[in-house]
Protein backbone atom coordinates (compact mmCIF):
# COMPACT_ATOMS: atom_id res chain seq x y z
CA UNK A 1 0.00 0.00 0.00
CA UNK A 2 1.67 3.19 -1.17
CA UNK A 3 2.26 5.84 2.07
CA UNK A 4 0.97 9.33 1.61
CA UNK A 5 3.60 12.04 0.92
CA UNK A 6 5.00 13.11 3.86
CA UNK A 7 7.40 16.66 4.71
CA UNK A 8 11.02 15.55 5.35
CA UNK A 9 11.27 16.44 8.97
CA UNK A 10 13.35 20.06 9.38
CA UNK A 11 16.83 19.86 9.73
CA UNK A 12 16.80 23.63 11.47
CA UNK A 13 15.05 24.09 15.33
CA UNK A 14 14.32 27.96 15.66
CA UNK A 15 16.16 27.84 19.20
CA UNK A 16 19.07 27.96 17.09
CA UNK A 17 18.28 30.40 14.72
CA UNK A 18 18.11 33.44 17.00
CA UNK A 19 20.74 35.18 18.18
CA UNK A 20 22.07 33.64 21.61
CA UNK A 21 21.55 35.48 25.07
CA UNK A 22 24.37 36.96 26.63
CA UNK A 23 24.85 33.85 28.82
CA UNK A 24 25.00 31.08 26.22
CA UNK A 25 27.60 33.84 24.39
CA UNK A 26 30.07 33.99 27.97
CA UNK A 27 33.28 31.81 27.83
CA UNK A 28 32.29 30.22 30.95
CA UNK A 29 29.48 29.55 33.59
CA UNK A 30 29.26 32.28 36.58
CA UNK A 31 29.02 31.29 40.11
CA UNK A 32 27.58 33.43 42.89
CA UNK A 33 30.18 33.41 45.63
CA UNK A 34 31.06 35.91 47.89
CA UNK A 35 34.93 35.56 49.25
CA UNK A 36 37.21 38.05 50.29
CA UNK A 37 39.88 38.94 47.87
CA UNK A 38 43.06 41.19 47.89
CA UNK A 39 43.52 43.44 45.05
CA UNK A 40 47.25 44.38 44.43
CA UNK A 41 48.21 47.76 42.15
CA UNK A 42 51.62 48.37 41.13
CA UNK A 43 53.00 51.66 43.39
CA UNK A 44 49.79 51.79 45.49
CA UNK A 45 48.25 50.25 48.32
CA UNK A 46 46.58 46.84 48.36
CA UNK A 47 42.09 47.00 48.32
CA UNK A 48 40.13 44.90 50.80
CA UNK A 49 36.87 43.36 48.73
CA UNK A 50 35.24 40.72 48.25
CA UNK A 51 33.34 38.79 45.05
CA UNK A 52 30.12 39.15 43.80
CA UNK A 53 30.53 36.13 40.70
CA UNK A 54 33.13 33.99 39.95
CA UNK A 55 33.95 32.27 36.94
CA UNK A 56 36.98 30.26 35.33
CA UNK A 57 38.00 33.69 33.52
CA UNK A 58 37.45 35.73 36.30
CA UNK A 59 35.20 37.99 38.31
CA UNK A 60 32.98 40.55 39.28
CA UNK A 61 34.11 42.45 42.64
CA UNK A 62 33.10 44.46 45.07
CA UNK A 63 35.79 46.93 46.07
CA UNK A 64 36.06 50.17 48.11
CA UNK A 65 37.25 52.31 45.17
CA UNK A 66 36.63 52.60 41.59
CA UNK A 67 39.97 50.71 39.22
CA UNK A 68 40.76 52.19 35.94
CA UNK A 69 39.46 50.41 33.19
CA UNK A 70 42.25 48.09 31.78
CA UNK A 71 44.42 48.98 34.86
CA UNK A 72 46.56 45.65 35.50
CA UNK A 73 45.73 43.82 39.17
CA UNK A 74 46.94 41.26 41.09
CA UNK A 75 44.01 39.42 42.84
CA UNK A 76 45.02 37.49 46.16
CA UNK A 77 42.78 34.53 47.86
CA UNK A 78 43.62 35.67 51.35
CA UNK A 79 42.55 32.21 52.32
CA UNK A 80 44.41 29.92 49.73
CA UNK A 81 47.78 32.87 49.20
CA UNK A 82 46.91 32.43 45.67
CA UNK A 83 47.60 35.50 43.46
CA UNK A 84 46.43 35.46 39.53
CA UNK A 85 47.16 38.63 37.32
CA UNK A 86 44.22 40.24 36.12
CA UNK A 87 42.79 43.30 34.47
CA UNK A 88 40.07 45.93 34.67
CA UNK A 89 37.63 45.36 31.97
CA UNK A 90 35.18 47.40 31.98
CA UNK A 91 34.88 50.91 33.96
CA UNK A 92 32.96 50.00 37.49
CA UNK A 93 29.59 51.04 38.66
CA UNK A 94 28.67 52.24 42.09
CA UNK A 95 26.31 50.21 44.67
CA UNK A 96 25.38 50.57 48.34
CA UNK A 97 28.28 47.91 49.31
CA UNK A 98 31.15 49.52 47.09
CA UNK A 99 32.17 49.55 43.11
CA UNK A 100 31.31 46.72 41.32
CA UNK A 101 34.71 45.97 39.24
CA UNK A 102 34.78 43.34 36.48
CA UNK A 103 38.11 41.39 35.60
CA UNK A 104 39.28 39.03 33.64
CA UNK A 105 42.31 36.77 34.26
CA UNK A 106 45.29 37.42 32.08
CA UNK A 107 45.94 33.28 31.67
CA UNK A 108 43.18 30.62 32.43
CA UNK A 109 43.34 30.03 36.26
CA UNK A 110 40.13 27.34 36.27
CA UNK A 111 41.34 26.83 39.98
CA UNK A 112 42.29 29.58 41.21
CA UNK A 113 38.77 29.83 43.27
CA UNK A 114 38.77 26.78 44.77
CA UNK A 115 35.22 25.76 43.16
CA UNK A 116 33.62 23.83 40.85
CA UNK A 117 32.04 24.88 37.82
CA UNK A 118 29.10 23.78 35.72
CA UNK A 119 30.01 22.72 32.58
CA UNK A 120 29.41 25.33 29.75
CA UNK A 121 26.00 25.42 28.02
CA UNK A 122 27.79 26.58 24.38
Amino acid sequence: MPTPDRKPATTTRPALTRPPTAEERRRAQRVLLRMPVLVHMEGKPSLKGFTHTVSQNGAMLIVPEPLTEGAKISLENPKTQKKVDARVVRTATSSSEGCIVPVEFLAASPHFWNVFFPPSIN
